[in-house]
This record gives structure tokens, C-alpha cells and sequence, in this order.
């Protein structure tokens, strides 16, 4: 296996599935069965989870909510997610770790770098919920950050497209895929990868994104054998 430790970064949006919101089962299902192909190879799993879902921080000023009011909001509905995410894999056999930004002790452990580590090291897959803590920092800065603290190989961003594109492949048909990208060129095309926090600190402490459908069947296996998915910026 080409990485011994992944920071796994899905979004809230693909748990909806074809629902307008919330979440649907057979995604769930469907991302357990994946997750578990790599877990088999003895890779080491760690999770963030978006909620956008259930709610998104940054839409709230539109409805007239406070934005750190709203952003405390969005941090809830990621443990909502990863509850669910975590109940789905441990139904497969798989034993994991849930860890909070915020503390809510019923329901999980609040996050301590030595000890999400510890788990990893265990074989527990470890999901990271509520964000940092703190508002104005997005899931995409989170799993950068959390990668980053637990000395993951590579951040792998589980998207609806298969990678990164000159454009947006669901509106202009004629976008085209990049396979590699360095941070340098992502920044001078503009590309919309993940938020610049989150970016810039992948940038700074080295740390490769593998951006790649998560959908389709067998790709996440394929990127921990080291076979060209998706669009890799390094």
C-alpha cells in the first residue's frame, strides 16, 4: 500500500445521495463498504466529515442568523453526520473513535491530539466532528489541520467529480481534468480546491490532497495502492 495513514475529508452534501437533505442509508452503506476495503489493508483512518446537509455555517447570515452563531450551528450537524458515519462502520465490523472540537462527553471523547493517535495506532478509525471548535474555520481547514496533527501520508477530498477541472465539468462540458497540480499552479489558476486556510497550511507543512470521486465503487481503494485517481496537488 502506497500510504500507511490517510486523513479521509468527505462532504455533508454527498451523504444526501439523491435526497434534497439529510441523509441517505445507502450512501452510508455504500461509503462503509469502501472505508473498509482500505481498513482490510491495515491502513490507518482518520476522518472529517462536513455537514452542509443538515447545515451550512456560511449560509446563515442569509436567514438573519449571528455567522459564529451559525457556525456553532454547522459544527452540530458534522457530529449529527459523523454519528451516522460512525454507527455504518461499526456495523461492518470496524472499530472507530469518535472525537469533538466541542465537548459533548455522552456522545464523544473531546479531541486530544496524543490520544486520536493513539487510537490510530490501535486500528481504530478516528472521526474528527464539530470542526476546530471555533468559528470561521471550515471542515476543508479541520481535516488539513487534523492531517497535519496526526502526521497523515496524504489528505484525500472525497468529492462528486473525479478530480479537478479547468472548469466546472457539471456546467461547461468541455473542462478537462488535471492529474497533477502543484500548489504553486492551483493557486495562479484560481482553482477552488479547498478554502486558502486549509490550502496554505497543506502548502506550508507539505502535505499532499488527492481530490477524487468518492462515488464510484473502488477508487479510494485504488488511491491507497498508489494507481492514478483523481487530480493530486503536491
Amino acid at each position: 500500500m502506497k500510504y500507511k495513514r490517510i486523513l479521509l475529508k468527505l462532504s455533508g452534501e454527498a451523504l444526501m445521495g439523491k435526497n434534497q437533505y439529510g441523509i441517505d442509508p445507502n450512501r452510508l452503506e455504500q461509503y462503509a463498504i469502501e472505508i473498509k476495503k482500505v481498513k482490510d489493508e491495515g491502513v490507518e483512518i482518520a476522518i472529517v466529515i462536513g455537514g452542509g446537509n443538515i447545515f451550512r455555517g456560511v449560509d446563515s447570515e442569509r436567514s438573519g442568523i449571528d455567522r459564529v452563531q451559525g457556525d456553532y450551528m454547522g459544527m452540530l450537524a458534522t457530529v449529527i453526520n459523523a454519528m451516522a458515519l460512525q454507527s455504518s462502520l461499526e456495523k461492518h465490523g470496524m472499530y472507530t473513535r469518535l472525537m469533538s472540537g466541542i465537548k459533548m462527553e455522552q456522545v464523544c471523547e473531546p479531541f486530544i491530539k496524543r490520544r486520536a493517535v493513539r487510537h490510530l495506532e490501535k486500528g481504530r478509525i478516528v472521526i474528527f466532528g464539530a470542526g476546530i471548535g471555533n468559528p470561521y474555520f471550515t471542515t476543508d481547514s479541520t481535516a488539513s489541520l487534523r492531517a497535519i496533527e496526526m502526521h497523515a501520508d496524504v489528505v484525500l477530498k472525497g468529492t462528486r467529480v473525479d478530480g479537478v477541472y479547468t472548469a466546472d465539468p457539471e456546467k461547461d462540458p468541455s473542462a478537462t481534468r488535471y492529474s497533477v497540480l502543484s500548489f504553486q499552479e492551483a493557486y495562479e489558476k484560481g482553482l477552488s480546491i479547498m478554502d486558502m486556510t486549509a490550502f496554505t497550511l497543506c502548502q506550508e507543512n507539505n502535505l499532499p490532497i488527492i481530490v477524487f470521486d468518492m462515488n464510484k465503487p473502488g477508487n479510494l481503494y485504488s488511491i491507497i495502492k498508489g494507481e492514478k485517481t483523481g487530480t493530486l496537488i503536491n
